[in-house]
């Protein structure tokens, strides 16, 4: 079955634009060999860490979109642990997030569909009244 992943990993700051190319795509490599995909690939550069990590106050952040199984999550968090010039990575699963954020907009748009039909209707009501007609059960009858 296969699922959304997001996959954040910081790279050394001092990693040279050539070897991060060729990291990124062995990992893309490694993706679609285990028949997974990649969606997005996002170069967010570099940037400041929130605490120091393995003697490091910078690192380039990379967010890789992968759809695939957990088998293809398994190998690439293994390769990103042996690759010495990987910082931190995380791994976050967003499929059901997506389906979550689909339902609710679904949910909305039925709900502004049904609040527009009765303010059509109510409207469609008004017309013929406002022309000067009025109805004959709302007329109260006289007495003497």
């Amino acid at each position: 079955m296969n699922r959304t992943y997001e996959l954040m990993f910081i790279v050394r700051p001092d990693m040279a634009d050539e070897d991060l190319d060729k990291l990124v795509a062995n990992l893309e490599s490694t993706v679609t060999s285990a028949s997974g995909t990649v969606k997005a690939i996002d170069r967010m550069g570099k940037r400041r860490l929130a605490y120091m990590v393995r003697k490091f106050r910078e690192g380039i952040y990379i967010l890789m979109t992968i759809e695939g199984t957990g088998t293809v999550i398994h190998e690439l968090e293994r390769r990103l642990r042996v690759t010495e010039q990987v910082i931190k990575f995380l791994t976050v699963r967003v499929d059901e997030e997506q389906k979550r954020l689909e339902k609710i907009k679904a949910l909305r748009d039925s709900r502004k569909k049904a609040s527009a039909q009765p303010a059509a209707a109510a409207s469609a009501e008004e017309a013929p009244a406002a022309a000067g007609e009025a109805p004959a059960a709302d007329v109260p009858a006289a007495t003497a």
